[in-house]
């Protein structure tokens, strides 16, 4: 696929939309349409690798309250014609077709590639991928499983967040301060992963959120490792403008 001259690929993750609460979550939600109405112009496609929210469980017939902003304006986003992109990450894993049927977005529960400008790119939340963190890949299958699925939809809806939003607080608390900083090239798992792959296959960019640390590293001479940051804390995109990719911060 070409890229015009004058449009970009633009690329984030990791708004946990809905936490530490409604009067936080709201300000960021804010934050992040107005930086969407900003790049409509410009933008070729948009990418969003995972973590939009700080939970998501699609019902049958009903989904989470609240998120109507950004709801909203990606779905004014995909009927003007710009494609957006949607990885699940650990905290919205369990989506179940409303993305597709009422925002036009495909949802990828698995890593991706893609081809732009003859630049290849892998794509991926990073979630479960690279050495160690055995226990979560375990969880991980369990929480993909139809039937875990199906179960957790026959809890009541109070019951079933009240269950998810202490699961994500624990989360958070064993991650602790790790995600502020680089720990290393030896120590750096999606790194670790991403040379695993080029050992098989080449890939210019490795693209993931789930890290919440933005960083772009050289790992040879022709493949970068890009990590997006999140909308939490550093407020940080990647924009791929057919030649080059870079990391931006959207607040100062």
């Amino acid at each position: 696929m070409q890229i015009p001259a004058d449009k970009k690929i633009y690329f984030l993750s990791d708004f946990h939309l809905g936490a530490p609460n409604n009067e936080k979550s709201l300000v960021r939600e804010k934050e992040l349409v107005r930086f969407l109405d900003s790049i409509k112009s410009t933008a070729h496609s948009i990418f969003i690798v995972g973590d939009m929210f700080d939970f998501w469980y699609e019902y049958k017939t009903v989904v989470p309250k609240g998120f109507t902003r950004i709801l909203g304006k990606l779905a004014e986003i995909t009927d003007s014609g710009i494609p957006i992109h949607f990885f699940v990450g650990n905290h919205d894993m369990w989506m179940n077709g409303y993305f597709e049927q009422e925002l036009n977005i495909p949802v990828y529960f698995e890593p991706k590639t893609f081809q732009f400008n003859n630049k290849s790119f892998f794509i991926a939340h990073g979630d479960g991928l690279g050495p160690g963190d055995h226990s979560y890949k375990f969880l991980k299958k369990i929480f993909r499983n139809p039937l875990c699925h199906w179960l957790f939809g026959q809890l009541h809806p109070s019951l079933g967040m009240g269950i998810a939003n202490y699961m994500s607080r624990k989360s958070k608390e064993k991650t602790g301060t790790s995600d502020k900083h680089f720990l290393g090239e030896d120590n750096e798992w999606l790194i670790l992963f991403s040379k695993e792959v080029l050992t098989k296959e080449h890939f210019d960019f490795f693209v993931y959120g789930h890290r919440h640390f933005p960083l772009d590293f050289k790992l040879n001479e022709s493949s970068r490792y890009v990590n997006l940051g999140d909308w939490i804390r550093t407020f940080t995109y990647a924009t791929f403008d057919g030649n080059d990719m870079q990391l931006h911060k959207w607040l100062d």
